[in-house]
């Protein structure tokens, strides 16, 4: 018997005896909303950064309803690959489908029909660029980073890109092109995500351990390994983050503001790295989602 077959009678026996709350919850849950809000607030501002002239706001609305079934689709699709592993973890394990709460055959057609939906729907409503990486995004999400979590510890970099995917499908869908500005907001969301999830892995460390998922915070009881890597992606970032200063994006405004911003990321990850202890990671991790949606606010703020 598998570690997942346990019994689960009082939820698999009726879906109908699930409160609405209940369910709205677990499609919450199911689709990673939070995750999903990301793309949208990160495809927001490529369609933004990347328009010439008024933001066209119907074309705005529909790549950022097709990138959000997209991303709800793959997510979840990932969770009904990971049902097994997902019920190892006190995390995940409380999840709809490693629950019993939803049947993994739902979790499979959900996530293939909003995926599927959302590129179909790209297709009709923006343009070809903008599809391709939105399918794109879907396919190294589920067929490269998800595999490779129990394979190698360079899941976390596959797994940045596409994350960092979405500032392309915005900018593509605005202009049905791609440049150097494009390129560099993808390589800011890119970096950003490295000491974003470094803070993430090390405070669950067990439970990536005890899915056998292949972590550079694996026997890292100090936190210096995982610390040291999240210092070098905040200095990293600290220096690509201005180059849209240089550029001609943005006004010098923003340099300034992401000068501040960036050191004190930085900062914060070198408290990580001096003291490894959880209110420290924690902090990290927090610090990591303020940053960004401060430094695109300013980014916004000052696009010439």
């Amino acid at each position: 018997m598998k570690s997942t077959d346990y019994q689960r009678p009082a939820v698999e026996a009726s879906t109908a005896q699930i409160p609405e709350h209940g369910r709205l919850s677990d499609f919450s849950q199911l689709i990673k909303t939070r995750l999903t809000f990301l793309v949208l607030v990160t495809t927001g501002v490529g369609f933004y950064v990347g328009a010439r002239g008024p933001v066209d706001l119907v074309r705005l609305f529909n790549v950022l309803l097709g990138a959000a079934l997209a991303a709800a689709g793959a997510s979840a699709l990932n969770q009904w690959w990971e049902r097994d592993l997902d019920a190892l973890m006190s995390r995940t394990r409380m999840r709809p489908v490693p629950a019993g709460r939803m049947r993994a055959g739902s979790a499979l057609i959900l996530g293939c029909f909003m995926a599927l939906i959302g590129v179909v729907y790209l297709a009709l409503t923006t343009n070809f660029l903008a599809t391709i990486l939105t399918a794109l995004t879907v396919v190294i999400y589920i067929f490269a980073y998800t595999p490779l979590k129990r394979v190698t510890t360079t899941n976390t970099l596959v797994g940045a890109i596409p994350g960092a995917l979405p500032p392309l499908i915005g900018w593509a869908a605005a202009r049905d092109s791609l440049n150097f500005g494009a390129w560099t907001l993808f390589a800011i969301v890119f970096v950003w995500q490295i000491p974003h999830f470094f803070a993430i892995a090390w405070l669950c460390r067990r439970d990536y351990e005890r899915a056998g998922f292949r972590m550079l915070s694996s026997d890292d009881e100090t936190g210096v390994r995982s610390a040291s890597q999240a210092v070098l992606f905040c200095m990293l970032l600290l220096l690509i983050a201005g180059t849209p200063a240089f550029i001609g994006m943005t006004n010098s405004i923003y340099l300034l503001a992401e000068i501040i911003l960036g050191g004190l990321f930085t900062a914060v990850a070198m408290r990580f790295h001096r003291a490894g202890n959880t209110g420290n990671a924690r902090l990290l991790f927090f610090s990591s989602i303020i940053y960004l949606p401060l430094l695109f606010a300013v980014l916004m703020l000052t696009k010439l």
